[in-house]
């Protein structure tokens, strides 16, 4: 992974530098970052597979990587794929984006790299669901699951249904758009807005990850418009749980306390629903992290790093 046209001093230099591999799955071209020789994966330290969320890429996990080498003193065999339509993977020809997907992507994606092999599982935000689903759907793969804040989605009903389905059929008419940025300073400067946690150095070194640079000459997020556009399957809460409650893996639940998922769902999702939820998982521990918001790999790699090296042991 090559880093930003910037000032040296003004980009992160990482510690351990991956590699990148394409596979072909499931009739797309995917594209995974691998840190470290999977010889050196063994029963006792797995390979750890780190899926990221929406409107992200997997060299997102390029800092908590490194704090983690520099906490357990070694290399662990670690891979990170950006999900389809994301990062470096081929989009498919499609005008939505299904989650049952993600879960089969994982699923070749391991049968491809680590056949036969039980792994160390960490999904962040939209990662760490699909993460939770396939724990309890695959329990005898994942041998340790880390979940950064995947909350879940907002309880559904049948009868939002009719709705949600007129509401994509008029989506289906009008075209998704990104904004496009003029270089990869305001690539930068965007990602600290979301963030303001965030790193100059770290900033400028995930822009030219996160984006790339057109034909026009301007910079585009590396993500297909098509994931912005309303999903008509409505979330079934039941459903998660009776996966939830099958997960055999130890399971560390990670948040940081500035954030609000107020600004996503509203009162629709309150903290005490997910709560609940959290209660069926059969052997839960929980870690939370300050000052940290949403993305915890980036606002607290360190914290994050030294919690992991104790739960994967």
């Amino acid at each position: 992974m090559s880093s930003p046209a910037l000032p040296a001093a003004a980009v992160y230099e990482p510690r351990r530098h991956a590699r990148s591999q394409r596979v072909a799955l499931r009739g797309l071209d995917y594209h995974v970052h691998l840190w470290g020789d999977a010889a050196r994966a063994s029963p006792e330290c797995p390979p750890l597979v780190l899926v990221h969320g929406w409107m992200d890429v997997g060299a997102s996990f390029q800092f908590v990587v490194d704090a983690l080498a520099e906490v357990e003193g070694g290399e662990r065999f670690v891979i990170a794929p950006d999900w389809r339509g994301f990062g470096l993977t081929e989009a498919p020809s499609v005008d939505s984006y299904w989650f049952p997907d993600y879960l089969g992507d994982l699923d070749a994606l391991l049968d491809a790299l680590l056949p036969g092999l039980p792994i160390d599982l960490l999904g962040h935000s939209m990662g760490g669901n699909v993460a939770m689903i396939y724990a309890g759907v695959r329990p005898a793969r994942v041998r340790r699951l880390v979940n950064l804040e995947g909350f879940g989605m907002p309880e559904t009903r049948p009868s939002q249904a009719p709705s949600r389905y007129a509401q994509w059929l008029d989506a289906l008419k009008t075209p998704e758009v990104l904004r496009p940025y003029p270089d990869l300073e305001a690539v930068a400067a965007r990602l600290m807005r979301n963030n303001p946690l965030l790193a100059p150095d770290k900033a400028a070194w995930l822009a030219p990850h996160w984006a790339r640079r057109g034909d026009d000459g301007q910079w585009h997020l590396r993500a297909d418009p098509a994931h912005k556009r309303i999903n008509p399957i409505l979330y079934r809460k039941d459903e998660a749980l009776e996966i939830w409650q099958r997960i055999e893996a130890p399971v560390l639940w990670v948040d940081g306390d500035l954030t609000d998922t107020t600004k996503w769902w509203g009162h629709r999702y309150p903290r005490e629903d997910f709560e609940a939820r959290l209660a069926v998982v059969p052997r839960l521990e929980r870690h939370h992290l300050s000052p940290c918001g949403h993305m915890l790999h980036h606002d607290q790699p360190l914290a994050l790093a030294q919690r992991l090296a104790e739960f994967l042991g």
